[in-house]
């Protein structure tokens, strides 16, 4: 059973930085790239980075390139989403998603398993 595990998400005021922290099970990590997608209020959630599963390559969206970045670490079974420069728009719910057995991290048809979700809430 694969589980992903968010955490790491909080109120924050507009320029300040966060860092989101997902714990996966050891497949998901292993055998697929990993992403993270958020979902604000009234809209539809969205792929905003992934990171494929040797790490070479990197997906971001527009709206966050130049202000998130995006890593895994094998030795903890963990992916990271550094958040910096934030606005009030990227307030909204971020959730942790792995597409096992699939590098396709830029493709959101590839993500099959969630996390909880975690909220993110910038103040202006």
């Amino acid at each position: 059973q694969v589980k992903l595990v968010e955490s790491g998400g909080g109120l924050v005021q507009a320029g300040g930085s966060l860092r989101l922290s997902c714990v996966t099970s050891e497949h998901a990590f292993v055998h697929g790239a990993l992403g993270w997608f958020r979902q604000a209020p009234g809209k539809e959630r969205e792929l905003i980075s992934g990171i494929s599963r040797s790490e070479v390559g990197t997906y971001y969206t527009t709206s966050v390139l130049g202000r998130f970045t995006i890593s895994r670490y094998n030795a903890n079974n963990t992916v990271y989403l550094q958040m910096n420069s934030l606005k009030p728009e990227d307030t909204a719910v971020y959730y942790c998603a792995a597409a096992p057995y699939s590098d396709s991290y830029s493709n959101t048809n590839e993500y099959k398993i969630w996390g909880q979700g975690t909220q993110v809430t910038v103040s202006s």
